[in-house]
This record gives structure tokens, C-alpha cells and sequence, in this order.
């Protein structure tokens, strides 16, 4: 089973280290502690990330189709990666 290591996007302090099938699986095994966690660029499809803590986490180029982000912790600032991330498009 391979190992994902998780890090911190400003520190690059390791926030955790886990066994896992995937990375969806050890990102949802780890979702209260992804605060700041660099996870540009991921495919999360289909991940449940409900409450997840997800303030400060780098989300950009991030594949969250179809996941369960009920009840999740963001910045403001990071309203535009995560709609992006979601493949969400406001039109005025």
C-alpha cells in the first residue's frame, strides 16, 4: 500500500504521513487536519470531506467534482480555488 505524505502549502512542515489505496483515502481518513495542507492539483473526486478543515489549504488545479464538502472550514480567500475546484462558473 503506498505511503502519502501530506504537508503544510507556507511550511513545509509534514502534517501527516499514512498508508492509504489512494490519496482521496488518506485525505478523508485526515480531513479534521488539512488546515493549510497543500493539496494543489489533487484528484478528490467523489471525496467526503464533510467538516472538513480546510482553511489556508492550497485547492488550486484540486479535482473536488461530486465530493461532500458539507459543513467545511474555508477562508474567504479561497472562495475562487474552491469554485474553481468545484468546476462552478458564476455569470452575472
Amino acid at each position: 500500500m503506498p505511503k502519502f505524505i501530506i504537508k503544510n502549502r507556507y511550511t513545509d512542515e509534514v502534517k501527516f504521513e499514512i498508508e492509504a489505496e489512494s490519496l482521496k483515502d488518506a485525505v478523508e481518513k485526515n480531513r479534521a487536519d488539512l488546515h493549510g495542507a497543500d493539496l494543489g492539483g489533487a484528484d478528490l473526486h467523489g471525496a467526503d470531506l464533510g467538516g472538513a478543515d480546510l482553511h489556508g489549504a492550497d485547492l488550486y488545479g484540486t479535482n473536488l467534482r461530486e465530493a461532500d464538502l458539507y459543513g467545511a472550514k474555508i477562508k474567504i480567500s479561497q472562495k475562487e480555488e474552491l469554485l474553481k475546484a468545484l468546476h462552478i462558473e458564476i455569470k452575472e
